[in-house]
């Protein structure tokens, strides 16, 4: 079954593959921006991979054992949309996630992003709804604790992404946790995808208590860069930003 299923993923989603020009190919390429060579982009949308997603699982109804499996195959392969319908067709039997369930992202998916956009929609559509759900809370915090301390830049960043989107479902956050988060986060700030998600996360905190995330941006805005500081402060008030951005 196994087989069967990735074989016809792969030849569903290739099919659905649009006609490009070379300039699109070029924006869409810079805007991903993989990390590695001969990754490939389909340019598929994310509708219609949920739409395979679905037509597979109703053709096949493979166990949760077997969804897995297939799991790990397509999130080895170096085609973003494959990757995508790997987190989206597990999320289907999400009702079966566990206390295992942080650990099969992390060493079956994560080490094999290469795209900003695999890792975040990933947090923020699968693993980060789980980890919001308020009976894993102490499996979040040991979760994000432990993530952010790995040497690959995806986990990392995903500890943070995993972080806002919980921020996100419960409308508030422990202010102490999410700036010791920052803090330790900052170490590797010097890679843009950190900094950027830092200043996400700030974004987010900002929504529920902007007086709170302004007054820290202005206590500690000479050794945020500039990068953080215009994320971080893009929802703020004008006048509040443009004090934010003045140096």
């Amino acid at each position: 079954m196994k087989i069967d299923i990735v074989s016809d993923v792969k030849s569903n989603l290739d099919k659905l593959k649009p006609i490009l020009s070379e300039d699109k190919k070029d924006r869409m390429y810079k805007i991903i921006n993989p990390d590695i060579e001969n990754y490939v982009i389909l340019g598929i949308k994310t509708s219609d991979i949920e739409n395979e997603v679905r037509k597979i699982q109703n053709q096949y109804n493979p166990t949760f054992n077997q969804a897995k499996e297939i799991f790990k195959q397509l999130a080895r392969a170096n085609v973003e949309e494959y990757k995508f319908f790997a987190f989206f067709f597990l999320n289907r039997y999400k009702n079966q996630f566990d206390e295992k369930t942080p650990d099969l992202f992390r060493f079956e998916y994560f080490p094999f992003c290469h795209t900003w956009s695999t890792c975040d929609s990933c947090c923020i559509r699968v693993i980060g709804p789980f980890l919001a759900k308020k009976q894993n809370h102490q499996l979040a915090i040991k979760t994000i604790d432990s993530w952010s301390t790995d040497d690959l830049l995806w986990i990392k960043r995903a500890s943070i992404v995993i972080l806002l989107k919980i921020v996100m479902v419960h409308k508030d956050f422990d202010k102490d946790y999410v700036f010791s988060k920052i803090e330790e986060m900052l170490k590797y700030s010097t890679n843009n995808y950190i900094e950027k998600s830092i200043g996400w996360l700030l974004k987010t905190c900002s929504n529920i208590k902007p007086s709170l995330i302004f007054n820290y941006l202005m206590q500690n805005k000479d050794r945020l860069s500039r990068l953080i500081l215009r994320y971080a402060s893009e929802k703020l008030p004008e006048e509040k930003r443009t004090k934010v951005l003045m140096k």
